[in-house]
């Protein structure tokens, strides 16, 4: 098959031991960024197994009009960018593991890098020394703090149990049956959400994005937490109601925010409000971004191609597409 790989920026995938699950078929590797239709319709016009990393690229219905020997779409994780019905309807199959086996603990890892990084100052503390700067503020120790936990999947878990670690209470707001593993894991759970917001010193956000949690954390919630909170998203961004996130740094609740996660992916705009706000760590979205993680995760996708060419697909998330499928 004729496979093409976008947004490779770094060259990173031949690089990986699992990429010789692809020696039988033909493979394309971009590493810039477009989203430009045109340019992608050119790109992608032999294409028949299309690899996404992740919600880099959108991949919507008139693009997808345009590739007729498109037959695969392989993947990991939600696919709010993917045009399902129009997959559908044109007989491509998407294939998608939003589950896995085990959590990112590259993403878990990069909350707590996060979380030290902001109440520490680091970055900042850094920059001031290199510019020959001693000491430029005072930093909050965790031990003893609340950790807030919106969401109790995989990677809230493994942040939980790094917390313990660090002597931090871990409280957890979530879906009913969630709230309750939570408990029998001997993890506290708050009363309502309200109280989650209100009570944590540090509030990190672990929900997928579905139409149920799209926009869910709004501007009454961040008004509710404390001027010294700090707020850290490495799940999505529209999980936050839009523009409430600067708003709510600029009155002053939550006092912080450390993100990795932005409405417009790559964020390129330097004069975004979020980047320009000085109470705001920022990263590019890199919470999976190891070379570990990445092993991880396209064995799994390039698996998902090795399927389909031997005719059984696997992880089809558009089942209504059999019947229709493009030979």
């Amino acid at each position: 098959m004729n496979v093409t790989i976008l947004d490779d920026y770094h060259d990173t995938l031949r690089t990986l031991a699992c990429f010789a699950k692809l020696t039988d078929h033909k493979i394309t590797i971009w590493n810039d960024h477009v989203q430009d239709i045109d340019v992608l319709a050119e790109r992608l016009k032999e294409t028949e197994a299309l690899v996404l990393i992740r919600e880099r690229t959108k991949i919507r219905g008139p693009l997808l009009e345009r590739l007729p020997r498109l037959r695969l779409i392989s993947q990991r994780s939600v696919w709010p960018h993917i045009d399902i019905d129009a997959c559908s309807r044109l007989g491509i199959v998407v294939s998608s593991d939003a589950r896995g086996d085990t959590p990112s603990y590259a993403t878990a890892e990069l909350t707590w890098g996060l979380i030290l990084s902001a109440v520490r100052q680091i970055p900042q503390q850094a920059a001031a020394l290199k510019a020959g700067r001693w000491q430029i503020g005072v930093g909050t120790t965790l031990r003893g703090k609340t950790l807030g936990l919106y969401g109790w999947g995989r990677i809230a878990h493994a942040v939980a149990d790094y917390g313990r670690a660090f002597g931090v209470n871990v409280m957890v707001w979530a879906r009913e049956a969630s709230r309750e593993r939570a408990r029998q894991e001997g993890f506290a759970v708050a009363a309502n959400k309200a109280a989650l917001f209100e009570q944590s010193d540090v509030l990190s956000l672990h929900l997928r994005l579905v139409d149920a949690t799209r926009h869910i954390v709004t501007a009454g919630d961040l008004a509710r937490m404390k001027s010294t909170a700090l707020l850290v998203n490495t799940s999505r961004a529209p999980l936050i109601e839009p523009g409430a996130l600067v708003a709510a740094l600029q009155a002053g609740r939550p006092g912080l925010a450390a993100v990795d996660v932005y409405e417009q992916e790559p964020l390129i705009d330097v004069a975004d409000p979020l980047l320009l706000l000085p109470n705001v760590l920022a990263t590019p979205h890199i919470g999976y971004v190891t070379r570990e993680d990445y092993e991880f995760q396209f064995a799994e996708i390039f698996n998902q191609i090795v399927a389909y060419a031997a005719g059984t697909p696997i992880n089809v998330v558009n089942p209504d597409v059999f019947g229709r499928a493009r030979n």
